[in-house]
């Protein structure tokens, strides 16, 4: 199964990115760690990760400060990098969104804007748009291409 995954931290200067390779992750501690590690690298805050496995599904995770991760799924599976998020989503049924849809109402992306994403976009095609509401959509592009 084909997956993308960017983390991208806000800092005083703007949106910055990179590659994020979640192959290594067991669990949502490690997901938490690789952001931490990228809100350090680059003084950003808050810090996103974006995920979209084989064009089925997509991920938010916000990381802000030393808070916990909060996250929105469009689609809760059980298989490929999937059970990664199920700690931050909760008890969800396989196939229905989960998580926290309200997570970057401060970006410019509401809850009912991210829920409408998941429903009639395309992973890819949800992602670039979160990207380009909250104000790193070129910079998405870059890592994305």
């Amino acid at each position: 199964m084909s997956s993308f995954a960017a983390v991208f931290a806000r800092t005083p200067e703007g949106w910055v990115g990179a590659e994020a390779v979640l192959a290594e992750a067991a669990d949502a501690d490690d997901v938490a760690d690789l952001m931490r590690e990228a809100a350090v690298e680059s003084y950003g805050d808050p810090v996103l990760l974006l995920v979209e496995e084989e064009d089925d599904w997509f991920a938010v995770v916000r990381l802000d400060g030393q808070e916990e991760p909060r996250a929105y799924v469009s689609t809760v599976r059980e298989d490929g990098l999937g059970p990664l998020f199920h700690q931050l989503v909760g008890e969800v049924p396989d196939g229905a969104p989960g998580g926290d849809p309200a997570l970057l109402d401060d970006l410019g992306v509401d809850a009912g804007g991210l829920a409408d994403l998941g429903e009639r976009s395309l992973p890819g095609d949800a992602l670039l748009a979160v990207a380009e509401r909250a104000g790193f959509g070129e910079e998405f592009d870059r890592i994305r291409d």
